[in-house]
């Protein structure tokens, strides 16, 4: 195996550990839920946007959220010899603003007066 290889190893399993750890942040939180009453996540949370009335008994109850990030620019330079002497090259990439709206949906049985949580939807990558 050649010595870079070696070296990238342990580092995409670090990054793969990591991808790991994140993805059970919020799927986390949502098992947790799982046998409670829906007034439980709505305490949590306030009122849900949504609610869909799937088959008799069932429902799913739906949050939206809208998640901002901003992205710093970066600005990086080495100096060059050039014919005319040395001379300082900037290098720079703008930062950005990146939005993303993330749904967070839990199902539910009807049981008595109340509603009770009985699975949740599997939030997207970016919104674990």
């Amino acid at each position: 195996m050649p010595v870079t290889r070696m070296k990238r190893l342990p580092v995409g399993i670090a990054v793969l550990a990591v991808l790991l750890m994140l993805t059970a942040c919020a799927s986390q939180i949502m098992k947790s839920y799982i046998g409670e009453p829906i007034s439980s996540v709505m305490l949590d949370y306030g009122p849900p946007d949504n609610v869909y009335d799937l088959r008799p008994g069932e429902r799913a109850y739906q949050w939206r959220q809208k998640k901002t990030q901003v992205v710093a620019g970066q600005s990086s330079g080495e100096v060059r010899q050039t014919r005319r002497g040395r001379r300082y090259e900037v290098t720079e990439t703008p930062g950005y603003v990146e939005q993303t709206e993330c749904f967070y949906t839990f199902y539910a049985r009807s049981s008595g007066s109340d509603w009770y949580v009985t699975s949740f939807r599997q939030p997207s990558l970016e919104c674990e």
